[in-house]
């Protein structure tokens, strides 16, 4: 029997969104399009495939069984489809959609920006928001080149590089009256601070680590990313806790004051992660490079807990 390869994408796309609407945006087609090639893939299966229920599409058993199987054969064809490609950065022409945490975003990405300006200034990025979990960066459907951040599940679709680890200091107003060049477990209790809430499940890191050292916290204000910080420490006595290369970043700002946390907070992971299908795509693995390069050159020169700026 011969099949239409085009409709496998259908097939794949409407697995990962459980949406007629969502698929057919993310494919780039009509919705009478869509539903036409899943009438063809219906009688290529003999199979329903997808039910409609009241908020979406649930696929059937044997949709599910035909998943990874396709899903494995995109992938093999995207690898041999893209492995033939010549990739000159200098000369390439592409807008590469990445999903970073705000931590990547502010510590990473203006260096990442930066090299590519010198070395591929046809390459563009576009940011999208990390969100509450991998499924939101659109890494899982592929749509999304990459995510870079701290994951807690991964999907087996997905490809992990660890790129490296981040400690924790803290940072208060530079005439902070209660703060000299070292915080006391005292003083860091007795203060108040400013935490930044990162995205989904990993909300309760910080709070996970303190209470582990029996140390306490009173949380004044919660903010959504780490630019908000400087501003709201520079003009109250609050405390927050950063990772160390976001104080290496905030460091120019002579209204701050970097010191180390009162006890050894230990470090983080920071993973990038993408679909299998871009393995050996040579535009995302020379990103992929690039990214890894700037993070170790990063981690190398963070500054230790007993060294912070």
């Amino acid at each position: 029997m011969r099949y239409d390869l085009n409709l496998l994408p259908v097939f794949v796309t409407l697995m990962e969104e459980r949406s007629v609407t969502r698929a057919a945006e993310r494919l780039g087609m009509t919705q009478p399009a869509l539903s036409n090639a899943l009438a063809r893939l219906r009688v290529v299966m003999r199979d329903p495939l997808f039910i409609r229920e009241r908020y979406g599409i649930q696929p059937t058993p044997l949709a599910l069984e035909l998943a990874p199987v396709l899903r494995a054969a995109l992938a093999q064809i995207d690898e041999v489809v893209h492995g033939q490609q010549a990739f000159e950065p200098a000369e390439a022409e592409r807008l590469m959609t990445i999903a970073p945490n705000s931590y990547a975003e502010f510590a990473l990405i203006p260096t990442v920006v930066a090299r590519l300006r010198a070395v591929a200034p046809g390459i563009s990025l576009r940011l999208t928001p990390y969100g509450s979990d991998l499924s939101e960066t659109g890494v899982i459907s592929g749509t999304t080149a990459m995510a870079i951040g701290r994951f807690v599940e991964v999907q087996d679709n997905l490809v992990v590089q660890h790129l490296m680890d981040d400690g924790l200091a803290c940072v208060v107003r530079a005439d902070h009256p209660d703060v000299g060049d070292v915080l006391t477990r005292e003083t860091y209790e007795r203060l108040r601070h400013v935490n930044v809430l990162p995205p989904g499940r990993l909300r309760a890191g910080l709070f996970q680590v303190l209470e582990r050292h029996g140390l306490k916290r009173d949380v004044a204000v919660s903010v959504t990313h780490f630019l908000a910080v400087p501003e709201m420490i520079a003009v109250t006595d609050y405390c927050a806790t950063l990772p160390r290369l976001i104080c290496a970043r905030l460091a120019h700002d002579t209204r701050l004051k970097f010191v180390p946390a009162p006890v050894d907070l230990g470090t983080f992971p920071v993973d990038m992660a993408w679909h299998v299908r871009y393995r050996h795509d040579p535009a995302h693995r020379w990103l992929r490079t690039l990214i890894a390069e700037v993070a170790r050159e990063a981690a190398g020169t963070a500054p230790a807990p007993e060294d912070a700026p």
